[in-house]
């Protein structure tokens, strides 16, 4: 049997997973080009780079680095976000709300809409299933009342209705519940990537600034001392 006379063949609830299906394909589609073929990772020696200008206090040159390299990619985003804060002054717990709230955005950006693909495929078998229970009520009903020479008719039209619907049903969910998983798969690979290099990069905003902070002071205290030493064996 051919899947337009499958179609046809299996009662209104196939007008309804048809439905589900034409979503489900749509979010697939939609996930495929923002997972990857849109999808822009930050280049790899990100951090790396940042590190050297962020020991030398260079936050100018630091964000002029991430806005040309990385500024089109949420990595990137999110270490703008840090520096921005810092090189205004910002204390560590600012810096550190800043980026995870850019975080927070760029994750809700990347993992929408692909669990829905799980309950577009579950709600295609359930309907399927409904339609197989309605098959079967009323293939039973019409052998009922039908008389003796119209009943195996009745009965193997009920049957076909219900075997249909769940066979149409299924044919929506596989697909859905396979592309699920693969991008889930693929959501939960970039997010785990890009919070762990977010921590990575605000521990070196925190202790490579502050370790260039303690040098500055440092300096500026022995210059002090010894122009204070010059002073007194002057005198």
């Amino acid at each position: 049997m051919s899947l337009i006379k499958m179609y046809l063949a299996g009662g209104i609830f196939m007008h309804f997973i048809l439905l589900v299906g034409f979503v489900a394909a749509a979010i697939i589609v939609e996930r495929a080009l923002a997972l990857y073929k849109n999808y822009q990772a930050a280049p790899i020696d990100l951090r790396h780079k940042l590190m050297t200008f962020i020991s030398l206090g260079q936050f100018n040159e630091a964000m002029a680095y991430v806005e040309m390299s990385a500024g089109k990619t949420a990595m990137g985003r999110v270490a703008m976000a840090g520096l921005q804060v810092r090189k205004a002054g910002g204390g560590d717990e600012e810096v550190q709300a800043r980026m995870d709230e850019v975080l927070t955005n760029e994750i809700s950006s990347i993992d929408k809409r692909t669990g829905f693909l799980a309950v577009y495929g579950n709600v295609a078998t359930l309907l399927g299933l409904l339609g197989t229970v309605t098959g079967l009520i009323a293939s039973f009903m019409s052998v009922t009342n039908a008389n003796p020479a119209e009943r195996s008719l009745l009965l193997g039209q009920g049957i076909a209705e219900a075997l249909n619907t769940t066979a149409f049903g299924l044919i929506i969910a596989i697909p859905a519940l396979v592309a699920y998983a693969i991008y889930q798969n693929r959501t939960d690979s970039i997010i785990t990537e890009m919070t762990e290099t977010s921590s990575k990069i605000f521990h070196d905003i925190l202790f490579r600034s502050e370790s260039q902070t303690q040098t500055t002071a440092g300096r500026a205290m022995n210059a002090n001392t010894e122009a204070a030493t010059g002073f007194h064996k002057g005198n």
